[in-house]
């Protein structure tokens, strides 16, 4: 069985193409993986993703090439992908996730814990950007796009004091950085999603015994988690704009979630969590929206 796989380009985007594709193989001998390398819009503009159109950017034209039946599936790190799929598109499976929390890379001879007024942290992300200015409100927040490696060659080429990054592009990339801060879990809360590499395909065309494959490299407990957690996002009709933070964990058959939003500044910060069977999934899931809704989560993130 042949298995065209569409990825973008990025190092960081191969490497978990080629997660996927050792999963598969170790299946058997019969499949045969090919890579379909795409350039997605995102990865050709370098502009604050806000501003030209959000995360869909980095996965318009692997879905184009879906629905054109150029590729079987598409890999993607499932953070970037929309809450909300088109419907005749499906996260049809997960791999295992890598760690899920944020860091933040710092210049030679800077601790965190002396961050101050002024320092100069890049991140173009609202939900780090709302979490870092709840801890400290002075700091200077400078926008940054370019692949892992390329911010981190920024810290020192344009003079920056910190650069957050999530910790899962390091591990996979095998980057190490002498100087580093983890974000505790009262700190910063990941992104939905954060650390797992999903696998979408087009409903309509799918190939004939793909979908057995798929389910055989799955990771029952990252699927299950992070499909709350972007059902969260989608709740809260969040974009790429919006400082919201969802992390479930699968322990034991039950699901602890965590959620907290923000507005844009990190004046004012909203929590939440909830623990349930996931065989109360459902309707436990439809209170914890509604609950969240009430208290003003929607109008929280827009401000």
């Amino acid at each position: 069985m042949k298995i065209r796989i569409a990825t973008r380009v990025s190092p960081l985007a191969l490497l978990q193409t080629h997660q996927v594709i050792d999963l598969i193989q170790a299946l058997g001998s019969d499949y045969k993986c090919e890579v379909v390398p795409i350039q997605s819009e995102g990865d050709l503009n370098e502009s604050p993703l806000h501003l030209i159109g959000g995360k869909g950017l980095f996965v318009s034209k692997l879905e184009a090439a879906l629905v054109n039946q150029e590729a079987d599936i598409a890999v993607h790190s499932l953070k970037d992908v929309p809450a909300l799929l088109a419907p005749e598109f499906s996260i049809a499976a997960t791999l295992r996730r890598e760690d899920c929390w944020d860091t933040i890379l710092l210049r030679e001879g800077l601790a965190y814990k002396d961050l101050q007024d002024g320092h100069r942290i890049a991140t173009s992300g609202p939900r780090r950007k709302s979490q870092l200015l709840a801890i400290y409100p002075g700091l200077n927040i400078v926008p940054i796009r370019g692949n892992i490696q390329t911010r981190i060659n920024k810290i020192v080429d344009e003079n920056l004091d910190g650069l957050v990054v999530a910790k899962a592009a390091l591990n996979r990339l095998k980057i190490k950085h002498k100087n580093m801060h983890v974000f505790l879990e009262s700190e910063m809360l990941p992104a939905a999603s954060q650390g797992a590499i999903g696998i979408e395909t087009c409903n309509a065309t799918v190939p004939s015994g793909l979908s057995e494959v798929l389910t055989k490299i799955n990771c029952q407990d990252t699927f299950r988690a992070t499909r709350v957690e972007r059902d969260i996002v989608a709740a809260l009709e969040g974009s790429c704009l919006s400082p919201i933070s969802v992390l479930g964990k699968i322990i034991d058959q039950t699901l602890h979630l965590q959620v907290r939003v923000s507005n844009q500044d990190g004046s004012h910060v909203l929590e939440r969590d909830a623990i349930f069977s996931i065989t109360e999934e459902v309707s436990a899931l439809t209170q914890f929206k509604e609950e969240l809704i009430q208290s003003g989560a929607k109008e929280l993130i827009q401000t």
